[in-house]
Parts: structure tokens; C-alpha cells; sequence
């Protein structure tokens, strides 16, 4: 198995689902009205709650599991069949008050048509776990390409139409049942009837830590939107909303295509924490490659980038940005370590974890909110250190690993960054007194700050850059 072959056809899964969502925006938004997508909102908020429910875990517990019996993949298939039947159940009879409670004419039939998407889901997550704990990668990347080519054609196609807001929900739906299909017959394994209490108790330790760390981390990703909105409402909602989205750009893409990717492999060697350790101090030295100079770039660039990307009257979304960029690098390195718990089966740790972080994340937002938007930010950088030193020292612990090797993985990219920034700094505050609009400071200083951090790679080649360097370069060398 290869790791950078891996990174390479999730990257390209990745890459492909932005692509969509950006052509979508940009074509669908001529086709359809502001409230077509205001239902399809309400929509999708229900169904993503719906998603976390969707396997309780079971597909990282088969990708994880040392050694696998057929009895205990066919109790997880139809377990997870049996849930996603409940969950169309459930949307289908909760769509009946649906336009009721939110107050949305028109709400109910997308609400249902959305709950059909649900078997499909639930009925081959197991075809998919089995394809991803092979690292056929590959296959895996062919199937939601297509899938994902063809809902958003079928999104153009029936909006052209005239389907209005049903277009959108017609893609989901597409894409739910084109993977399902072809994820079936990709698979080896034909899921006749055998279900086992016993298995299905082995799994759900596994597997019930992970659902309720899932479920404790969605609570505490929204508990800072349900504040602000409860104490500062929406007109301080729509800034903050707007600037933890940038800050979240490299943790829902860079490290989710690296943590996928990599689960597979570092669940092999779930018995040797050293190497596993090794392995995982690696993908950090990737991930802070880039997201060190992303986030750092960001900050010093961030009222350039404001004006140019959302106009003047958003000032407040760069004063965010100062204190969101840093918490975007250190989440990067905190979220990559979920995976080493869930390769070494301490879902029961992730989980406490979990519960004492989203403590500390309340507590740090109701009291940072007391100084208004700024504050609750400010409070959000404090006790994501805490977090990060807390969670790193108990990852350290488990693999076995020393401090020092941690910091020889991570501040080479840290130390070119903050060069990178600070010449970027001196260069626009030049740029500025010349009279420089901001689109050229930021296109110039992008480009300018970009070719530094290459150039001071080039200077001092570590480890994990030529870890980088294998990505984007044809290699035959297995990882």
C-alpha cells in the first residue's frame, strides 16, 4: 500500500467535490431563486444531523478492525441497513411538521424526496469501508467522481427545467443512490442474511465511542454560532459565520484527505505504536507544509483579502481572521490526531476527550461573548492552545513519542512561515504607501509570499518536504 498514492486519489476526490460545489454555486445561482436555496438550507441542515447517524461508526470500525470475519461484516451491513430505513422513516414522518415548524411552505416533499437518499447511504457503507480498508483507493475515487459529475449535471439539467429547488435536492439524491450502485458491484463481498447480537456488541464498542464523540464534536463545532446568535444575533452572525468558514478551509479539506487516506494504513499497524507514532508525526510535518503558510499568510493578508473577496463593509471578518487564522493551523494538527485514536481502537479516550473539550469550547465561548464578537474569538484561540496541548500530550503518550520529535515535525514549516509573513508584512504596509490597490496586494504578495516559502524549502529539503515534493510527482516508491 502506498501512502502517497492514496493522498493522491482522495486529494482527487476532494478536489473534484470543491469543483462542484463552486460550479454549482455559480451556475445554479442563475437558475434558481434565493428562496429555492433558503428551503434547500432547511433541508440540508435536517439531513446533515441525519448523517452523523447514518452508520453509529461501524465503517471505521471495519476499516480498523486487526482482523475481519464474515460475520461480523455482514452484522454490520445490515445493521447499518436496518438504521438507514429507520432514518427514511423517521424524515418521512417528521417532514409532515416540517413546514409547520420552520415556517417554510413547500418544505415537506424536499424533506421527503431527501430521506430516499438514506438506504442507498446506510445500505453500502460497508462496500465502501471494505473498498478503503484495501486502500483501493483508486476504485473508490472513480465511483464518487462519476457520482458527483452526475448529480451536479442532473442539479443543471432539472433546474434549466424549471424544477426549482427540487434540483438540489436531486443531486444529493443521485449522488447517494450512483455511489451506492456502483460501490455494490465494486464489491467482493455478496451480503446474504446473517446478523449476530454477539458481533454487533464487538462493533458497537468500537463503534458507539466514535457516534458519541461525532455527536459531542457537531455540538461544540455549532455551540459558538448558537451563542452568538442567542446573545450578539444575526447582523454579528453573518461576519463571524463568514471568517470561521476561511478558518475552516484547510482542516475540512488538506487534513480530511490525509487522515482518510492514511486511516487504512495506520490501522495496520495498530500493534506497534512507535510506528504509528513515526507515521503520524510524518502526516503532521505534511499537513503544517501547508497549512502553516496558508494560515500565516491569511493573517497578514487578511484586510486585503476581505475587501477584494467580500467588499468594505465586512472589516469585521478581517479583525476575525486575526485570531481564526491561528486556531485554523493548530485544529489542523489537533483534528489529524483523531485517527491514531481511532487506529489503536481508544475510541473510549477520543470520546472523553471529546467531552472535556467541548466543555472548555462552552465555557470559553460564554465568557469570551461578554466582549462581543472579538472577545468570544479571542477566548476561542486561548482554550484551543489548552486544547491542543492537553489532546498532542496524550497522543505523544500512546505512540510513544517524545516532545522534541514532535516539534522537529512541525516548526521547520512554523519557522519558514512566520519568515514568509513577516516579509510579507514590511512588503504591504510598502505596497500600501505607494497607493497599491488591494487586489493587486493580494494577488502580488500571494504569489510573492508562495515563492518565499518554496525558495526557504529549497534552501533547507526536510523529510517531509520531499514527503510533499512525492505528491504532486510521479513515484514508485511505496510510503
Amino acid at each position: 500500500m502506498s501512502a502517497v498514492r492514496n493522498v493522491r486519489w482522495v486529494g482527487m476526490i476532494q478536489v473534484t467535490r470543491i469543483s462542484v460545489q463552486l460550479l454549482g454555486l455559480l451556475v445554479l445561482s442563475r437558475l434558481l431563486t434565493p428562496a429555492d436555496f433558503g428551503l434547500v438550507a432547511i433541508v440540508f441542515a435536517i439531513t446533515n444531523f441525519a448523517m452523523l447517524l447514518r452508520d453509529m461508526g461501524m465503517a471505521s470500525a471495519i476499516i480498523q478492525r486487526d482482523t475481519l470475519d464474515e460475520p461480523t461484516v455482514l452484522t454490520a451491513h445490515w445493521t447499518n441497513c436496518f438504521i438507514g430505513l429507520g432514518l427514511t422513516a423517521f424524515l418521512l414522518i417528521f417532514s409532515f411538521f416540517a413546514d409547520h415548524i420552520f415556517k417554510a411552505p413547500g418544505l415537506m416533499p424536499l424533506v421527503q424526496l431527501s430521506a430516499l437518499s438514506f438506504p442507498f447511504l446506510s445500505g453500502s457503507t460497508v462496500h465502501q469501508a471494505l473498498l478503503e480498508r484495501g486502500s483501493k483507493f483508486s476504485t473508490v475515487a472513480r465511483i464518487e467522481i462519476v457520482a458527483l459529475l452526475t448529480g451536479f449535471t442532473v442539479a443543471v439539467v432539472s433546474a434549466y427545467l424549471g424544477a426549482g429547488p427540487y434540483s438540489l435536492v436531486l443531486q444529493t439524491l443521485t449522488v447517494a443512490v450512483l455511489s451506492a450502485i456502483q460501490f455494490w458491484i465494486a464489491s467482493d463481498t455478496r451480503m446474504k442474511w446473517t446478523w449476530s447480537h454477539e458481533h454487533a456488541k464487538g462493533l458497537w464498542g468500537y463503534s458507539g465511542n466514535l457516534f458519541a464523540f461525532n455527536l459531542v464534536n457537531y455540538f461544540s463545532r455549532n455551540a459558538d454560532t448558537m451563542i452568538i446568535g442567542r446573545m450578539l444575533g444575526p447582523a454579528s452572525l453573518g461576519p463571524y459565520s463568514l471568517a470561521y468558514r476561511v478558518m475552516l478551509f484547510p482542516l475540512q479539506n488538506l487534513t480530511f484527505v490525509a487522515t482518510r487516506a492514511l486511516f487504512p494504513m495506520m490501522s495496520r499497524h495498530q500493534h506497534s505504536p512507535q510506528e504509528l507514532g513515526a507515521m503520524h508525526l510524518r502526516l503532521l510535518s505534511v499537513i503544517s507544509f501547508f497549512t502553516a503558510p496558508m494560515m500565516a499568510g491569511l493573517f497578514v493578508l487578511r484586510e486585503p483579502f476581505v475587501d477584494v473577496a467580500l467588499g468594505d463593509s465586512w472589516g469585521m471578518v478581517a479583525a476575525l481572521i486575526m485570531w481564526l487564522a491561528p486556531i485554523g493551523f493548530i485544529q489542523s494538527l489537533v483534528s489529524a490526531g483523531g485517527v491514531v485514536f481511532q487506529a489503536l481502537g481508544r475510541t473510549d479516550l477520543l470520546l472523553r476527550l471529546g467531552i472535556v473539550s467541548s466543555i472548555m469550547h462552552v465555557t470559553a465561548f460564554i465568557t469570551g461573548v461578554q466582549w462581543g464578537l472579538l472577545g468570544l474569538a479571542a477566548a476561542y484561540f486561548i482554550v484551543t492552545l489548552i486544547n491542543a496541548v492537553i489532546s498532542l500530550g496524550v497522543l505523544l503518550h500512546l505512540m510513544q513519542q517524545t516532545v522534541a520529535r514532535l516539534l522537529s515535525a512541525i516548526v521547520p514549516a512554523i519557522a519558514k512561515a512566520l519568515i514568509m509573513a513577516t516579509l510579507l508584512y514590511f512588503a504591504d504596509i510598502e505596497l500600501r504607501a505607494m497607493g497599491y490597490p488591494a487586489l493587486v496586494r493580494l494577488l502580488g504578495l500571494s504569489a510573492g509570499g508562495g515563492i518565499i516559502f518554496l525558495a526557504l524549502t529549497r534552501i533547507h529539503l526536510m523529510p517531509a518536504d520531499r514527503d510533499v515534493l512525492r505528491l504532486f510527482m510521479k513515484s514508485k516508491t511505496a510510503g
